[in-house]
């Protein structure tokens, strides 16, 4: 409901045990600045100024920067890490909660390079969930989620259960923005679960919210309502206001078109709410929502909550412009006194240096020049490290998400083999019950002959069931050796899936994703029909490939082109016949190609440029993942080959002018 929301979430975590009241924050800050006045241990202070700085960064931000910055120079001064990283995690919370996500960021990135040098897995873990939630904040999702990933997969190592719950919380509430419902539904029970099982009850208003709105986005409205009013009372058990202004604005907007009083109720209920916590974006949104209601049945009314709605948008603008002020002056100038006292300890040290070796005209000089190489070669290698720190972090970032993109890839390339192998087994599976059913009939038949008196019995007729049921068996045995012929081509399929070139037949590979992708097609629409032509040249010679990995270039190609033709023959064209054709030939600069093309409605110019690109499609959504081509261009390119397109765009156009034909080149 509110922009800074998700980080509302993460401070529900770094206070332990909830939203817990006012006064026993006031009681806890009380006791570490009583303790930090007694103590005289340096790591122990610096340890007690960062807990002043995870107490107050949400309260009082300007106290939270007042103590984070101390303990972050002290740490410094005495070489304390695990001091230092600390403070930099909650100076980067304090930017956010005042809305300097880049700020934030920056700082984040600083500490995360100390966690990590210095093996502080649980830090390590919380500011990589920090990040991933900053941007997430901004709308940046693939890094939010790839920051959110690497962090479950720390967090999980040191078994911190709270922070795995919120990460979940968090991205089921980006799978929310983008309307992945599914996606969102698994994320938020994760996260409830965690909250059961382990007894942490002060996400459970959230998670409870969300799954509401997933609940509301599939129709479900009633389910919906139980979501809301359960987060509502949680939310009042952790004293969170504002998760109660959140759950009383959805139940309100749930009885908008049903309920004039309980939409008044709640919503009123969510702007006394937030105009108690000075939550102004909530004030907008819910004050907006009672003028909407009540502009036919009472515009007095309305005039009201209109004034409601531009009082808090001024102290919002206000609120910012002075947060961005103090923006300009706190971590930069901290920063920038630290490296001017650094800078002035360097500077008297080089003094004494050179003043000491100012006794010998010739060593002096031998010296600076010696000492002069050294800076530059250890600035040098110093530059080197961090360039290949900074490479080998692209590097695995580049991993995950190409391993993350080849799985979701081979997930949906082994729906569609699913799909193809059944409906291609089904036949055989038909003929052997049915002629099974059959052949028990007919010995029905036989035992009630054989029981009838000798001189009554018809040696013809049991004869002739005898024959029937034997040439039924035949049929049985028969269908059966092809159902399991299938089966063992599909087996031995699976068994070679070594990643590892072979000598392959190109021509077979076609013929064999051709018709599962057919059969797969058929098995999710029954009314599906398309001619199918093959020209392959019966002079090709076996290549070394990936077997599998081109099998599924041609796979997602063909149930393209599938696709492509089912959609336009929708359209009810006069006189359209839908048609797939595979051909292969060998080019005259010894390449092997091979033509993917149907007579779909084509692919427009605009768009052409777009299609090999990441998550792009032109599908609707839940029928395309977008990675498809992203994936066979570079399966392709691995080979050495290179993929291409042709397309013409036209309703109307005859079937043979209009359509689109994708060219694989291989390496003989």
């Amino acid at each position: 409901m509110r922009k800074t929301f998700i980080l509302t979430i993460v401070f529900v975590f770094d206070c332990c045990h909830g939203f817990a009241q006012v006064t026993d924050i006031q009681d806890n800050i009380d006791s570490l600045k009583h303790k930090l006045a007694i103590t005289k241990d340096d790591t122990a202070r610096v340890q007690l100024m960062v807990g002043l700085t995870r107490n107050y960064w949400f309260i009082n931000p300007d106290s939270a920067q007042y103590y984070g910055q101390k303990a972050l120079i002290s740490a410094r001064q005495i070489n304390f890490p695990k001091g230092e990283a600390g403070a930099l995690h909650y100076l980067g919370l304090t930017q956010a909660v005042l809305g300097n996500i880049p700020k934030a960021l920056e700082i984040a990135f600083i500490g995360l390079k100390i966690a990590e040098k210095n093996n502080l897995v649980d830090l390590h873990g919380r500011i990589l969930k920090d990040i991933g939630d900053y941007y997430l904040e901004v709308n940046d999702f693939p890094n939010g989620l790839s920051y959110s990933r690497q962090a479950l997969k720390v967090l999980e190592s040191v078994y911190n259960y709270g922070i795995i719950g919120n990460v979940y919380n968090n991205l089921g509430d980006y799978y929310l923005k983008v309307n992945q419902i599914d996606s969102a539904d698994y994320y938020l029970k994760l996260s409830y679960n965690i909250m059961n099982q382990y007894d942490i009850g002060y996400l459970k208003s959230s998670t409870l919210r969300r799954l509401g709105m997933v609940q509301k986005k599939r129709g479900n409205m009633l389910p919906a309502l139980n979501y809301f009013r359960e987060s509502l009372q949680y939310a009042y058990l952790e004293n969170a206001s504002t998760n109660i202004t959140a759950s009383c604005y959805e139940i309100a907007k749930l009885y908008q078109p049903v309920n004039f009083d309980s939409c008044t109720y709640y919503a009123q209920k969510a702007v006394a709410v937030a105009r108690e916590g000075k939550y102004y974006e909530d004030i907008i949104i819910a004050s907006t929502l009672l003028s909407e209601i009540n502009e036919k049945e009472n515009p007095r009314k309305t005039i009201e909550y209109n004034k409601i709605a531009i009082a808090a948008k001024d102290s919002l603008y206000n609120q910012g412009q002075a947060n961005a002020i103090k923006n300009l002056t706190t971590f930069d100038a901290q920063e920038r006194q630290y490296e001017i006292e650094t800078a002035k300890a360097s500077y008297e040290h080089q003094v004494k240096q050179y003043s000491f070796l100012a006794g010998s005209v010739v060593f002096s000089l031998i010296a600076f020049i010696l000492y002069l190489n050294y800076q530059k070669e250890k600035k040098s290698k110093h530059l080197l490290q961090s360039k290949n720190e900074e490479i080998q972090t692209a590097l695995s970032q580049l991993k995950s998400t190409q391993a993350q993109l080849i799985q979701s890839e081979k997930l949906a390339s082994l729906g569609e083999l699913t799909a193809g192998i059944a409906h291609e087994i089904q036949n055989p599976l038909n003929f052997v019950n049915n002629f099974s059913e059959v052949s028990n009939e007919l010995i029905s038949e036989l035992k009630v002959e054989s029981l009838k008196v000798e001189s009554e019995r018809d040696k013809g007729l049991e004869d002739e069931l005898l024959n029937d049921i034997a040439q039924n068996l035949n049929k049985i045995n028969h269908h059966g050796k092809r159902a399991s012929d299938i089966v063992k081509g599909m087996l031995e399929h699976s068994r070679k899936s070594t990643g590892e070139k072979e000598q392959t037949d190109i021509n077979a590979l076609c013929g064999e994703y051709l018709r599962l992708a057919y059969q797969s097609m058929k098995a999710k629409n029954k009314d599906f029909y398309a001619t199918m032509e093959t020209h392959l040249d019966t002079n090709l010679p076996k290549i070394d490939i990936i077997p599998q990995d081109i099998g599924r270039v041609l796979l997602n190609l063909i149930n393209n082109a599938f696709y492509a033709v089912n959609e336009r023959s929708k359209k009810g064209e006069m006189g359209y016949e839908p048609k797939v054709s595979i051909t292969t030939q060998l080019t005259t600069n010894s390449q092997l190609q091979i033509a993917i093309k149907d007579n779909g409605p084509g692919i427009p110019d605009a768009i052409k440029d777009k299609i090999f690109q990441p998550f792009f499609t032109t599908k609707p959504t839940g029928q395309g993942t977008g990675l498809g081509l992203s994936l066979s261009y570079d399966i392709v390119k691995a080979h050495g080959g290179e993929i291409k397109v042709k397309s013409k765009v036209g309703e109307g156009l005859p079937a043979g002018d209009a359509g689109t034909e994708f060219i694989i080149q291989l390496p003989v």
